[in-house]
């Protein structure tokens, strides 16, 4: 009776498990374009970033101006790229109508690796000399994950025809190989184990994707960590997958 008993128990524990783990999370491969008009006919900076779920700078897509003095004109863009001015220019000051593509890979400001999925935004910023710190400005979200998506946003004259649009890559393989992947016990007190096969390295992240800890183990201590939400980026031979573990 006592051996029944605790088959029964540890086929409702693990079953409890897989039941609280939320559907599998990835870092999708994929395309994103930022399209848009400009009717303008005077020297003007023209920007395009993105920001993460967070609400925080990821990186610059897209900057014409090759003045930094005049980057304060760019009020938004200049307060919230401070990380990443350095490398940010794409060309010269324009100064004709245009359109403009803009393209993201899905990867941190670094262009190593691919970021997590989630609910992200892009802004459209112009300046000139005769709107100076007065500046268009536009901003929209979109969502990167597996599901292609295209938004629109309202248009700011001088600038229209804006179209964000993200196009993912191989989403159906991608979810097969991250549902192999397990967290359990999720939500937690204290440790989580990792399952899968061939699992090379697991680096502990906040919402933010801040670094907190790798390691090579697949147990995962959290018992020092504030309660919250923490993001598993799972290194395999398949790919990288990111899975949410829930702290208590």
């Amino acid at each position: 009776m006592s051996k029944l008993f605790s088959i029964a128990f540890m086929l409702l524990f693990f079953g409890f498990s897989n039941a609280q783990e939320s559907a599998p999370e990835a870092n999708t491969d994929g395309t994103l374009t930022v399209s848009a008009s400009v009717a303008y006919n005077s020297p003007y900076y023209y920007a395009v970033w993105i920001k993460n779920p967070a609400g925080t700078f990821l990186r610059t897509l897209t900057m014409y101006g090759n003045t930094s003095k005049y980057y304060a004109d760019l009020t938004h863009w200049n307060t919230e790229s401070a990380a990443n001015k350095v490398n940010a220019t794409t060309g010269a000051t324009k100064s004709s109508s245009g359109s403009y593509n803009s393209t993201w890979n899905g990867k941190d400001q670094s262009n190593t690796n691919i970021v997590p999925d989630g609910t992200f935004t892009v802004s459209i910023e112009l300046s000139s000399e005769s709107y100076g710190t007065n500046s268009k400005y536009i901003t929209k979200t979109f969502t990167k994950g597996t599901a292609a998506q295209t938004v629109t946003a309202t248009n700011v004259s001088p600038i229209s025809n804006i179209s964000i649009k993200w196009v993912p890559n191989n989403t159906a393989i991608d979810e097969v190989k991250a549902s192999q992947y397990k967290c359990y016990p999720n939500p937690t007190k204290s440790s989580v184990y990792i399952t899968g096969f061939d699992i090379q390295s697991v680096e502990l992240l906040t919402l933010n994707g801040k670094s907190i800890f790798t390691t090579n183990e697949q147990k995962l201590n959290l018992s020092g960590l504030p309660k919250g939400i923490y993001l598993a980026k799972l290194n395999t031979s398949d790919g990288t997958f990111i899975k949410k573990i829930e702290k208590q």
